[in-house]
């Protein structure tokens, strides 16, 4: 019954089982797994000669009169009567219910009942037709499950499907959890925990049928990650890579300052790795300018010293050209052979770089994702890092199997970010990476003061900058978008931006120390979104005189290369661009960061584009424009003028507004959770992820008999994304 077609459901024909199709439900067992979105309370039905004025009631009667009373305030009226009464019923602005109200109708309404001349009103009460096989008058309390419909399903008409099957399609549900484990984790069975949602006798059973079906997106997450770690260990070699202590001292030779106790802590944890046979696979996650490019660079140096090769993956050319001039001049004078592979190479270039790959004469390979394309053949791959990993995912880890010396073996593989990962989605999109933490700045890094400006206060920003610029100082300044034809893939708006036609909260900033500037008038004017409108108002206007430049992702690599050159030596005072500047641009002279329409952009994004300025002796100034109304925008913008803790910046964001995309999970390719919540299931989250390691000590490849369901649809919920079809 549970694969059979929702068409076999009496009272579905071919328009609704259409219409349940576009909500994804096909078949019976789709329909019983379609989870109401919340619950709302029924209350107790009372005779209406027994309703009290001002309390919460429902009562149910027949309709004996109608009328649409246009006077005053448009509204609709009726008369309810039962055997004890007359109640009268009034919605406003709901003339439209005179089509489906009459009289002669039985109604059931909710709500509070009001003096009304002699007798009693009800304004604008939630209400139900009656058919004539409604149950009768509820004595108790009831909680009615309300379902995500559409215009050609309403929520009722889903519910009153499921009522119709769940007889029959509960007691077929299997449990793929022993009744030990059960016991043990006081969770209901599976086919219970589906009843607790459709059909609940009170609030507690909603919550623990929520808790047992939560837990079980969970646990099977965490099992398949786990599993798919143990078959990579398990299947493939890494070439061990071994670093003693002249190793060791020749490496730090060549960084051109001192590790911080962090870095050294991470580069112990990543030596360990190296020194084992089996793939390492490690994220190092750090703070903006907390040194994980040395620590990146050490790790490849340590494959470089073994006799084999090292690659930097990042995921815009711009930052793959800022790694290579970084690393290059951290070894010029040693004899590591470095190149740069990127979509912009001429094809002379590109066909020399391959073959130097191939025939290991170049010993580190830095750049974009192309880096690792079928075309790309390394003579021996030792390590591999992938640089601001959420802007991958999974796929291109898993990539990197093929390039390794032969069949079987792969690169030991770190991945870096400098977007914060709080701890519950390390553990959920990253659960198949060791994580390490480089969780200190190097010393002198100075706080960036960070302010959020109304757009009104512009000019004033503005007149800031010039100040700053004539004293021998640079600015970057960001726009959401190239131009208004077209949008680069590095300025695209995170899914948490809020923007609104409505204005924005009162002039002046909202961090610390500061102070309001003036009350705004009613209107703004609109902001310049793009980088070719805000050049042209900066030079003709509050920057004029000043020597500007555009740079984004579409610019020819050379014009790049040249662009930053000057800024860096001081021949551009400031840089109009879009996030292509986001990570890895390092200029210790640039001491402003002003980013305009600043509540179209994620925290991460607005966190790391702060972390590009105040690298050299003097401290930085972060100022964010915005002309939004809206509350959660202002209060997104107000943690980052509170707070230069990007760990803490990325787990309010994800309070207020959600996962969502906020670093990067729509890229991993690991499906939506349907009913956990990785912002409140924390716990559930570490007892999954704790019975998963046991369940897979017991059983390392779920292949005991008893394993069989759970395997069965771990595997379907998960063995796509995770190239599990080959387990067992």
């Amino acid at each position: 019954m549970l694969t059979s077609p929702v068409s076999a459901v009496r009272g579905v024909g071919a328009r609704r089982a259409e219409a349940l199709a576009e909500l994804g439900v096909r078949a019976v067992g789709q329909l019983i797994a379609y989870l109401p979105t919340r619950h709302e309370k029924l209350e107790a039905e009372t005779p209406i000669g027994d309703l009290a004025v001002g309390v919460n009631a429902a009562t149910r009667g027949e309709v004996t009169a109608t009328r649409v009373a246009r006077r005053g305030k448009a509204r609709f009226e009726a008369v309810l009567i039962d055997e004890t009464g007359r109640l009268d019923l009034c919605w406003f602005n709901a003339t439209y219910l005179h089509g489906s109200i009459v009289p002669g109708i039985r109604l059931r309404v909710q709500g509070k009942a009001q003096k009304f001349g002699p007798g009693l009103q009800m304004a604008n009460p939630k209400h139900d037709i009656l058919r004539e096989d409604a149950e009768p008058p509820m004595r108790e309390e009831k909680l009615r499950p309300v379902y995500a419909a559409s215009s050609a399903i309403s929520s009722r008409q889903i519910g009153q499907l499921i009522e119709s099957v769940l007889p029959a399609a509960l007691p077929l549900i299997a449990d793929h959890l022993s009744d030990d484990f059960r016991a043990q984790h006081s969770l209901p069975t599976l086919a219970q925990a589906y009843r607790m949602m459709h059909q609940p006798a009170h609030d507690d059973e909603v919550k623990a049928g929520r808790r047992r079906l939560a837990f079980d997106e969970l646990l099977m997450l965490q099992l398949a990650l786990a599993l798919k770690r143990s078959m990579v260990r398990q299947s493939t070699r890494a070439p061990a890579l071994p670093v003693g202590p002249q190793i060791d001292k020749h490496i730090r030779a060549r960084l051109p300052f001192k590790l911080t106790a962090a870095q050294d802590r991470v580069v112990k944890e990543i030596t360990a790795d190296l020194a084992r046979p089996e793939p390492a696979s490690r994220l190092i996650q750090g703070d903006v300018g907390s040194g994980k490019t040395a620590v990146a660079l050490y790790a490849m140096l340590a494959a470089v010293a073994n006799r084999h090769q090292g690659a930097l993956m990042a995921p815009t050319e711009i930052l793959a050209e800022q790694h290579a001039a970084t690393i290059r001049g951290m070894l010029e004078g040693s004899g590591v052979r470095v190149a740069l592979l990127t979509g912009s190479l001429s094809a002379g270039e590109r066909s020399a770089t391959l073959a130097g790959l191939r025939d290991g004469t170049i010993d580190i390979a830095i750049g974009t994702h192309a880096l690792f394309s079928r075309a790309v053949d390394f003579k021996s791959l030792g390590v591999a890092v992938i640089d601001e990993q959420h802007r991958f995912g999974v796929h291109q880890r898993l990539a990197l199997r093929g390039k390794g010396e032969g069949v079987g073996t792969m690169p030991h593989v770190l991945v870096m970010t400098a977007t914060p990962i709080p701890r519950t989605l390390a553990m959920t999109v990253l659960g198949d990476l060791d994580v390490s933490l480089i969780d200190a700045l190097p010393p002198g890094r100075k706080k960036i003061v960070t302010r959020v400006v109304d757009s009104m206060a512009r000019q004033e920003v503005y007149a800031f900058v010039r100040t700053r610029l004539d004293a021998g100082e640079r600015a970057f300044i960001v726009a959401p978008a190239i131009d208004r034809e077209t949008m680069e893939e590095d300025s695209i708006f995170e899914a948490g931006g809020e923007k609104s036609a409505q204005g924005g909260p009162d002039r002046g900033a909202v961090g610390e120390g500061s102070a309001p500037l003036s009350a705004p008038p009613p209107t703004r004017p609109a902001l310049p979104t793009t980088v070719a409108d805000l050049l042209a108002e900066l030079t003709a206007g509050p920057l004029k005189g000043k020597k500007l430049a555009a740079l984004h992702g579409r610019l020819p690599q050379p014009e790049r290369d040249a662009i930053m050159a000057l800024f860096r030596a001081g021949a551009i005072d400031a840089l109009v661009a879009t996030t292509v500047i986001e990570v890895g641009v390092d200029v210790p002279e640039a001491t402003m960061m002003i980013v305009e329409d600043a509540d179209r952009f994620g925290l991460a994004t607005l966190h790391q584009l702060r972390g590009r300025v105040g690298r050299g002796g003097k401290a930085g100034a972060c100022v964010l424009i915005t002309s939004t109304a809206s509350p959660v925008a202002a209060e997104r913008l107000g943690i980052m003028a509170k707070s230069n803790d990007g760990f803490k910046i990325a787990q309010k964001d994800i309070e207020i507004r959600g996962f969502g995309d906020v670093i990067g999970v729509r890229q991993s390719g690991m499906p939506p959770f349907v009913v956990a919540d990785l912002a409140r299931d924390l716990d559930l989250l570490t007892l999954a992820r704790r019975d998963a390691a046991a369940w897979l000590e017991r059983s390392p490849r779920l292949d005991t008999p008893a394993d069989k369901l759970a395997r069965a649809r771990l595997l379907k919920a998960h063995g796509k994304w995770l190239g599990l079809a080959d387990v067992g």
